[in-house]
C-alpha cells in the first residue's frame, strides 16, 4: 500500500470527496488525485495536516512502509529468487536492501529476504561473501525481536548456523536461548557445538538421548493414532500402523517392547489365537524389558538399574490380566487356559 492508497482509503472512510479534501487543505483537487494515483507525493509540510484531516497519526499515514500483504511478499520473494539466477548477486542484494529500507518493519519480508540472500551468496560461492555479514546478520537480529515465535526461532536458527559455519562456536551458542529447553533442536545444536569444541562425550550423550526420547515420542504418537483409528473402527489402518510400529526393533529397545503393543490390537479384534501368541511372547520376553540399557546405541547414557523384583511384579500384573474383562472373550479357550496353567507352575 502506497501513501496515495492510504490517503484514498482514509478519505473514503471519512465520506469525503477529493474536492472537499483539497478545499480543506488549501490545494487543488487534481493535486489530491495525483497523490492517490501515486503520480506525486504530498509536500512534507502537508503530512501533519493530512493526517489530522483524515483522523490518523502521521505514523499511520506513513505506515504504508510497514504494510505488505502476504501475496505481495510472496510474489516479491519469488522474484528475488529468480533475480539471483540471472543477475549479479550484489545488484540483487542492493535492490533487496532498498526494499527492506522501504518496509523496515515488515518482519516476514526481512526474515525471508535475509534467508534467500544468505543462501544465495553461499550457493554462488562469492569470494567476498563475508562482506555481507553485517547487513544480513543485522536483518536476522531485527527479527529476533519479533512477536511471532516462528520468525524469532527461524532467525535464531539462521544465526546459529551462520556462526557455526564460520566455526565461531562462542557466538553460535548465544542463539540457543531462543529455543526452549524442551525443544529437541536446542539439544541437537548443543551436541553439534560440543562435537567441535572437545566435548565429544557430551555430544554423543546428547545425540543418544535424542534417539531414545525420539523413539518414545514416535511410539506414543503411533499409539494415539492407532487409538483414533480404533474409535472409527478402521481395522485396515490399525493393522497398517501396526506394521510400521517396528521402532522398538530399529532403536534396539528390546524384544519385550517389540511385541507388547500388539496385545491391545489382538484384544480389540478379539483374535483368540493371536492373543495367546502375543501373551506368550510377552511373558517370555519380560527379562528383556531393560535390554536398551545394554545397547550400543545408548552406551554414553546412564540408566537406573531395574529393581530385581520389577520383572516379577510385571509378570504378576500380566497374570491378573488373564482375568480382566478386556480378555473375557478368551474364557474357555483351551490354549489360553493352558498358558495360564504353565505360568502357575
Amino acid at each position: 500500500m502506497t501513501i496515495g492508497d492510504m490517503i484514498k482509503k482514509c478519505r473514503k472512510n471519512k465520506g469525503m470527496t477529493q474536492e472537499e479534501m483539497a478545499a480543506r487543505l488549501g490545494v487543488t483537487a487534481p493535486a489530491v488525485n495525483k497523490w492517490e494515483k501515486g503520480n506525486t507525493l504530498p509536500d512534507v509540510a502537508l503530512l501533519a495536516p493530512i493526517a489530522r484531516l483524515l483522523g490518523i497519526t502521521t505514523d499511520e499515514l506513513l505506515s504504508f512502509r510497514d504494510e505488505l500483504t502476504d501475496d505481495e511478499i510472496n510474489q516479491y520473494l519469488l522474484n528475488l529468487q529468480k533475480d539471483l539466477e540471472i543477475k549479479p548477486f550484489h545488484d540483487v542484494f542492493l535492490c533487496a536492501k532498498k526494499k527492506i529500507e522501504e518496509y523496515p518493519n515488515c518482519e516476514k519480508l526481512i526474515w525471508q529476504a535475509a534467508l534467500i540472500l544468505d543462501a544465495g551468496r553461499i550457493a554462488a560461492e562469492l569470494p567476498d561473501k563475508d562482506s555481507y555479514d553485517n547487513t544480513i546478520f543485522g536483518w536476522y537480529e531485527r527479527c529476533l525481536l519479533s512477536e511471532d515465535e516462528r520468525i524469532r526461532n527461524q532467525a535464531a536458527d539462521s544465526l546459529f548456523h551462520a556462526y557455526f559455519r564460520k566455526e565461531d562456536y562462542e557466538n553460535a551458542v548465544r542463539y540457543l536461548d531462543y529455543f526452549s529447553l524442551e525443544n529437541p533442536e536446542r539439544k541437537r545444536k548443543e551436541a553439534r557445538v560440543n562435537s567441535k569444541t572437545g566435548k565429544r562425550a557430551a555430544a554423543y550423550r546428547a545425540y543418544e538421548e535424542l534417539l531414545y526420547i525420539g523413539c518414545q515420542h514416535l511410539q506414543l504418537t503411533l499409539n494415539d493414532l492407532r487409538a483414533l483409528y480404533k474409535e472409527d473402527e478402521d481395522h485396515e489402518m490399525v493393522k497398517k500402523l501396526l506394521e510400521v510400529s517396528s521402532l522398538a526393533s530399529v532403536f534396539e529397545m528390546g524384544k519385550y517392547y517389540e511385541v507388547c503393543y500388539k496385545l491391545e490390537i489382538a484384544a480389540w479384534e478379539e483374535d483368540a489365537a493371536w492373543t495367546v501368541q502375543i501373551m506368550r511372547e510377552i511373558l517370555e520376553q519380560i527379562g528383556t524389558i531393560d535390554a536398551f540399557t545394554k545397547s550400543g546405541l545408548y552406551k554414553h547414557m546412564t540408566f537406573k538399574h531395574l529393581d530385581p523384583d520389577f520383572s516379577a511384579g510385571l509378570k504378576q500384573k500380566l497374570m491378573e490380566a488373564f482375568e480382566n474383562e478386556t480378555f473375557s472373550y478368551m474364557q474357555g479357550n483351551a490354549d489360553w487356559e493352558k498358558l495360564k496353567r504353565e505360568i502357575d507352575k
